[in-house]
This record gives structure tokens, sequence and C-alpha cells, in this order.
């Protein structure tokens, strides 16, 4: 199995799909390319319908979308382990992944990913909204799990929220008691901090995502 990814210090979607690989310790190979430029594009361009990471090759299948990958994951090789067992926190997580995966476009505009960096921005009132949204989320799960994953065991769903964790770092969000609980849960996991490990010895810029301004 392949997997195409982007630079770890930017590349949120695919850390998702590197995360529920690495965590469930499936074995993959995997293939970086340097984001927004020409190798890159050319890569991908041959074997998929679509130039972006992640992109996956499993034999003769191809599957493209960081959700997708996780879901073919889940389904050919983890016999369903990468949701909640049961059926209603089944659904509630996926709810979740999906809001993740379709919302939140202020907060991902205004905050890049940008884990070697320390970062001050001025938010919009939107991306504050989401901010909110996702404390509440992080919250409400933590009363039922505390410093625990968002349901207890690791799913689909963290990996899902996993690079706005990194976010909220980089920028200094703010969060409640709770949700910052859920944060540092998550980032001290050792694949999170295999994945931030390397983050930190890159050196490409990818100047679309140097937002705000630096804090010393």
């Amino acid at each position: 199995m392949q997997l195409f990814i982007g630079n770890k210090n930017y590349s949120t979607w695919s850390l998702r799909a590197w995360y529920l690989l690495s965590k469930f310790n499936i074995s993959f190979t995997e293939l970086q390319l340097v984001l927004d430029t020409p190798e890159f594009y050319e890569a991908l361009k041959s074997k998929f319908p679509v130039q972006k990471v992640p992109a996956l090759i499993d034999a003769e299948l191809i599957v493209w979308d960081s959700l997708a990958i996780c879901e073919y994951i889940n389904d050919a090789y983890l016999n369903g382990a990468a949701w909640p067992s049961e059926i209603a926190q089944r659904a509630k997580a996926r709810s979740l992944a999906a809001e993740m995966h379709s919302g939140f476009a202020a907060l991902r505009s205004e905050m890049p990913m940008n884990i070697r960096a320390n970062r001050h921005v001025e938010l919009s009132e939107q991306a504050k909204k989401d901010i909110a949204r996702i404390d509440e989320i992080f919250s409400a799960q933590q009363q039922s799990y505390p410093n625990a994953w968002l349901f207890g065991e690791f799913s689909i769903v963290d990996a899902m929220f996993a690079p706005v964790l990194l976010r909220f770092k980089t920028y200094q969000v703010e969060l409640s008691h709770a949700a910052q609980a859920y944060c540092q849960h998550v980032l001290s996991c050792p694949v999170m901090q295999s994945w931030i490990s390397e983050a930190l010895k890159e050196t490409d810029i990818v100047d679309c995502d140097e937002a705000g301004e630096e804090i010393n």
C-alpha cells in the first residue's frame, strides 16, 4: 500500500489519513511530495483523477480524499474498528467527522496548519464561531470520556480533528479547560508526536500557509 502525502508541516488532509493508518499499525509506504510545486502535480497526474493529497494506492485500487481513505481502511483492514461500536455513538461520530470534513471554512482559511510556527492572526467573527463550535464538541465529549479520545477509543473522528489541535497550538488559541484536556491527550499521543517531530525537520516554505505575525 502506498500513501501519497504533502509536507507534514502544512498538509492537514495528509495527516488525517496518515494518522489512522499509523495509529492502527497498518503497513504502508509513505510517499511525500512538496506541496505547490510542478513535481507535486506531475507525480499525481498519471495516477489519480485529482491532483490532491492524501491519495492511496492499494494493489489495483486507488482512493483519494482523506475521509474516503479512512473509510476504505476501516472496511478493508479494521473490520469496522475505526468507528465506535455502538450504533448511536457511531452515527454521532460520523456526523462530527463529516462536519469537520465539510465545515469550518473560515478557521481553515485564516489559520493554516504550520507546525513549525508560533503565530498571531486577527480572526474574523466567523473563524471565532468555528473555534467556539469545536470547543463545544471537545468539551461535550470530554464529559462522557474524560481525558480520552472523543468516543473513548481512537476513531476516524479523532483523525479528522487532529490538524485543528495543531492549528490551535500554532496560533495560541484559548480554549475551555475541558477542550484543552482533549487537545493535550491527542498531542501526547506517540503517533502524533512522530508526525510533529518529522514536520519540525522540514525546511520547505509554502508561502500561502505562512499566515500571521511571528511571536517570539
